[in-house]
């Protein structure tokens, strides 16, 4: 660590003696009616090229000489503040915006709208999307959706009709990292995938990063979703919720600790049980989830913030199985300013995702989670207007159960066994800074350093030759290697560690006013590994960690792009292209078994996976219509070469196409202000079919027919697209009265395409001929949706 620690010392000691004498100002801009950070906005003073961009917290820093400068702040959607600033030593201005639903003149409306595109920061491959634009995109059955919004955007795709993952840029879905307040969320799914687990009224909005993620972030090969829960208002107590027609929630908001403090608490919970044994269906599935934040100003420097997430699944079908899952997290954060250049969070983290699945017929119930414990601190320090670093550092313990396996019954065939627990820490340092080296150029350097380390208590078994699968050249295929021996590792002994540096690298160089080009690469190491041969992510997916037999895996991205404003940022476009490849890509031998298996290390073989693409978004930001028109051209494979186990690995050791390869992949999103009370919205998603394998003939064997099959994802379902409508009425609320209520209408599906899940074939046992069978998930569904705030 020492020849590290020094390493980037030299290498920022430099950049800190760019700090000139002058005095700084620094606040946070809050949205006046809900007391949420406002991410994007701009800060400067007037007459000069002094300014700067609120980050993720609301947070900005301006550093000038001496002098009276007149403050401007403009956000879209609200009203500017100008405000006189004598700036002769340090200072702190904080202000909440008003927002500015229905500014009018002479040639132009404006409404609430999205933020344009920031030319002059290097970060690619980030888009941001706020609560209430979230809130405004249909989705199925009425329920407001976070998942399913960023599905919309390029890059970004899913894995069919009720999945509740998503791909990024051609990664796997376990490559994606979701945070909620800092916590990992290993399932993003309700029901299955027909919902997410964020409710959108307890968060202030999100931020995907598909490329260049800030160095504060790793552990994942593919993008990062930070999600955060907002602040509760610090006026007076607010209701908010709504009632749907599966399901319903209701949020509570307000000042605590004599206005020192406030809290905020969210639930939702579904019925679709009751209709289930209204019609005596005999099965019944279900979620409900609670969401809790609350802070308290110690000081006007310090501030502690306790957030927290519960949630739970239920599935059963009659006579067959149950199925229960759930996520679990909490943080708790101390915030300090320690002046108006620098500021801390010191965090510590808890998050856990448990499933339990039962079979009735075979008597079995198994349970499997995985169990974080994360300490972290982070340290932000604006150096002057054209330098800002930040450090930080973060360890996380992982605790893994791969299953515990219990009979229910005295008489079921299967014995109570217990898949040895797994443990394992995971640590990272980091530097970053975004400089701004003249009027048009700003670059954007850093290194995150990883380490992982494999611990016991845990007995690893050995293989001859250290090969856990080789390759039967008589039969064909990949078997399991039976263990020659064991090594036991006592509770704390690391078995196996890892080192990786992970550079940060992105430019952008300002062509004029209006356009820029930019330019990155990153790295990011993940360790990481879901255990699942499925295309989405499942409650039952097992995560293990990287040791003795399976390496992390390691990703490089190269990105490109053109961002440009236009129309007084009415318009903006933006244009990227990527090449992303991963080393160490685990894939499933043929007949792999993966459920409760002891030695998961017999059933993969190492590969590598490439993705490249180009992706273009153009959006409206101002108007009565708003929305954005979204374009992906990609590519994803992946390989896996026999290696050390022999044979020609698998596909013949040939690329292949991954269950997330999309070639085209276009959504279409709109929202039009008809008038005060009306607002329609609507969104169109066309997309190539997913990759799946299709039988491509049959021989006979002792009467028996026997299908074989083409090469691993040679085939296609058919093309997926759909139409979604809205309609919003907002009835003028009576004078003096605080209650505000909304009618959403909605219709998932419009035109009714049936797009098809999943193709099955089958020997009609009629006629001996095989047959195809498309099953599809949703139909056209309309919903109604009554929201209220009080």
């Amino acid at each position: 660590m020492t020849k590290y620690a020094f390493s980037l010392l030299v290498t920022f000691f430099p950049l800190w003696l760019f700090a000139q004498q002058k005095h700084t100002l620094s606040g946070t801009l809050y949205d006046h009616a809900k007391g949420e950070p406002l991410v994007g906005a701009t800060v400067h003073f007037d007459g000069t090229t002094i300014g700067d961009i609120t980050d993720d917290k609301g947070r900005y820093s301006l550093a000038a000489p001496a002098g009276k400068y007149k403050l401007v702040v403009n956000y879209l959607g609200y009203q500017p503040i100008e405000k006189l600033i004598t700036l002769d030593k340090a200072q702190t201005f904080d202000a909440k915006l008003k927002s500015d639903l229905t500014k009018l003149d002479a040639v132009v409306v404006r409404g609430e709208g999205q933020q344009a595109v920031d030319i002059r920061t290097p970060q690619m491959g980030v888009n941001k999307i706020s609560s209430k634009k979230i809130k405004e995109i249909p989705a199925v059955l009425g329920e407001v959706d976070i998942i399913k919004s960023i599905q919309l955007l390029p890059g970004v795709t899913s894995n069919g009709e009720g999945d509740g993952g998503f791909n990024v840029r051609g990664g796997a879905g376990d490559q994606n990292l979701v945070l909620l307040d800092g916590a990992t969320v290993y399932n993003t799914a309700h029901l299955f995938g027909f919902f997410s687990v964020f409710n959108a009224d307890a968060i202030s909005g999100i931020e995907l990063y598909k490329g260049a993620a800030p160095a504060k972030y790793g552990g994942r090969a593919s993008s990062v979703l930070n999600i955060n829960h907002k602040d509760g208002e610090d006026d007076s107590i607010h209701l908010a919720g709504g009632i749907g027609i599966l399901s319903s929630r209701l949020a509570v908001e307000g000042p605590t600790f004599k206005d020192k403090g406030t809290f905020l608490l969210a639930g939702r919970a579904s019925y679709a049980n009751v209709f289930l044994r209204l019609a005596n269906f005999g099965s019944y599935a279900g979620f409900y989830d609670l969401n809790l934040k609350t802070d308290y100003r110690i000081s006007d420097k310090d501030k502690i913030v306790l957030s927290g997430y519960f949630g739970d699944d239920s599935m059963e079908l009659e006579d067959a199985f149950k199925n229960v899952y759930g996520n679990l997290s909490g943080t708790l954060a101390w915030k300090r300013a320690f002046n108006e250049s620098v500021y801390g969070e010191m965090s510590l983290v808890f998050s856990r995702y448990r499933y339990n699945f039962q079979i009735f017929g075979q008597s079995i119930d198994w349970t499997a989670g995985v169990y974080d414990y994360k300490a972290g601190y982070d340290l932000a320090y604006a150096v002057n207007d054209k330098l800002n670093l930040d450090f930080g550092l973060s360890s996380i313990y992982h605790v893994f159960k791969p299953g515990d396996v219990v009979p229910t019954s005295p008489d079921s065939d299967i014995n109570a066994f217990e898949v040895d627990q797994k443990y394992a820490l995971e640590n990272g340092v980091y530097t970053n800074a975004e400089h701004e080296l003249s009027d048009k150029v700003t670059v954007q350097y850093g290194i995150r350093l990883s380490n992982f380390l494999r611990m016991g208590k845990e007995d690893i078994s050995l293989y001859e030759n250290d090969l856990p699968v080789y390759y039967n050249s008589e039969l064909g295929i990949y078997e399991s290697a039976d263990p020659s021996g064991v090594k036991g590792y006592a509770s704390g002994k690391v078995s196996k560690s890892f080192w990786y540096p992970e550079p940060r690298l992105g430019i952008s160089v300002q062509l004029n006013p209006t356009s820029s080009v930019k330019a990155g690469y990153n790295r990011m190491v993940q360790y990481l590994h879901l255990i699942s041969n499925t295309a989405s992510i499942t409650p039952l997916d097992v995560w293990a960690p990287s040791g003795q037999y399976i390496d992390p895996q390691i990703a490089d991205q190269y990105a490109v792009g053109f961002f440009k404003n236009f129309k007084e940022e009415k318009y903006s476009l933006e244009i990227e292209a990527y090449y992303k490849t991963v080393q160490n890509r685990i894939d499933y031998i043929d007949g792999a078994e993966l459920i409760a298996q002891e030695r998961i290390e017999t059933q993969i073989l190492n590969g590598e996976a490439r993705a490249y693409g180009l992706e273009v978004l153009l959006r409206k930001n101002q108007g009565r219509l708003t929305g954005w028109i979204a374009y992906t051209l990609a590519k994803s494979e992946q390989r896996a070469l026999g290696g050390d186990a022999g044979g020609p690995g698998i596909n013949k050791g040939e690329w292949y196409n991954t269950a997330y390869d999309r070639t085209h992949d276009l959504s279409v999103t709109g929202t039009l202000k008809v008038n005060e009370k009306w607002s329609l919205g609507g969104n169109f998603a066309f997309q190539t079919g997913r990759p799946v394998t299709y039988p491509n003939g049959k021989f006979e064997y002792n009467d028996l027919s026997v299908a074989t099959y083409s090469q691993r994802n040679a085939d296609r379902l058919p093309v997926y697209h759909r139409l979604d409508v809205s309609a919003t009425l907002r009835p003028t609320p009576k004078k003096g009265k605080r209650w505000k209520g909304e009618w959403v209408f909605s219709v998932y599906n419009l035109y009714n395409r049936m797009n098809a899940a999943s193709i099955s074939f089958a020997e009609n046992t009629d006629t001996g001929v095989n047959e195809a069978t498309k099953t599809s998930i949703f139909g056209i569904i309309p919903s109604v949706t009554y929201n209220f705030k009080f």
